[in-house]
């Protein structure tokens, strides 16, 4: 089912609070405030807004090192995500995960993860319990196009296929693998490639959110009645590097230029599509400073969250028993 109005301004709510998010967390990061790497998903929102808007809450998910957007989308609390990437005692991972390890049971958020295609098996793992609990929950994995040349993803998708699993792996195809391009690793189209492990295939414009919903709702309902995995090739552009740092050479200006238009930025689209439903520019206006806000608040939070004292660097560890 298409998405109401309603419905698409929440996710256009959704979309400015992921964007408004990682560039004040690149912001922070400018200024020293974050340690270590950050990826931001800037460009990338309609897949995670589209996507987790098909889910409840009670549905698993796992991600890359660049999902802050589908944490946030999930549920993820936005002021714990941001204490996170300032190492506060207050963030999800109580300030020990940093930006690639967002992790939230609550809300379903079974982690990012810094490891290409790692998040596949344990999306896989989470789908299988559901199954063997008789429960409908599904799980949904984002990964992106270079995830897909990874034996993990190989041994995740086939299991996942075998067993009918209910699993949606969701590629996010950003054209590059860090900074080579997609033509320069895979020949065969990704979505062509995944029906060789005998499941349902879709091919998505992912920076149409509504399109991404329809989709992702149909590989819901498939999963939830007991029909298998999908696998969703959704096509999205990153508008910033592959990480803080980047110097970008790979691509050129006006390359981004373009994604930066109005025809293909999925905000901008959003935005435009909302105003064809005689949504007012005065309330889309008041969202929009309302998320501002928002994150204002946010970051706030974090900036006046404790440091975790060292005393706590063995707390919260899993070990074996001898």
């Amino acid at each position: 089912m298409p998405l109401d109005t309603p419905q698409l301004l929440a996710c256009y709510r959704t979309m400015l609070l992921i964007r408004e998010f990682e560039e004040r967390a690149v912001k922070l990061y400018k200024l020293g405030e974050i340690k270590g790497s950050l990826h931001p998903c800037v460009g990338q929102e309609a897949t995670a807004a589209g996507a987790c808007f098909a889910l409840r809450r009670d549905d698993y998910l796992t991600c890359t090192y660049r999902g802050h957007g589908q944490a946030l989308a999930k549920g993820l609390d936005p002021k714990e995500a941001m204490a996170e990437l300032l190492g506060k005692v207050t963030g999800c991972s109580k300030g020990k995960g940093g930006s690639m390890h967002f992790t939230d049971p609550r809300v379903g958020l079974l982690g990012e993860n810094a490891i290409v295609g790692a998040g596949v098996p344990i999306a896989a793992g989470a789908a299988l319990s559901a199954h063997m609990r008789g429960s409908d929950q599904v799980a949904i994995t984002f990964f992106g196009d270079g995830a897909v040349n990874q034996g993990l993803f190989a041994e995740g998708a086939n299991l996942a296929a075998v067993w009918q699993l209910p699993l949606i792996l969701f590629c996010e195809n950003n054209q590059y693998s860090e900074m080579t391009p997609i033509t320069a690793t895979t020949r065969t189209p990704l979505h062509v490639r995944a029906a060789s492990y005998g499941m349902p295939t879709v091919e998505v414009d992912g920076n149409d959110v509504e399109a991404v919903y329809e989709v992702t709702q149909a590989a819901v309902t498939r999963a939830r009645a007991g029909a298998g995995p999908t696998f969703i090739e959704a096509h999205t552009y990153r508008l910033l590097g592959h990480m803080m740092g980047d110097t970008e050479v790979y691509r050129t200006k006006a390359e981004v230029a373009e994604w930066r238009g109005e025809q293909r930025d999925p905000i901008k689209r959003t935005r435009a599509a909302l105003l064809a439903r005689e949504v007012s520019s005065a309330t889309l206006a008041i969202i929009e400073a309302a998320v501002v806000a928002t994150i204002n608040e946010v970051e706030q939070f974090a900036r006046a969250s404790m440091l975790p004292d060292v005393s706590e660097v063995y707390e919260d560890i899993w070990v074996a028993a001898a």
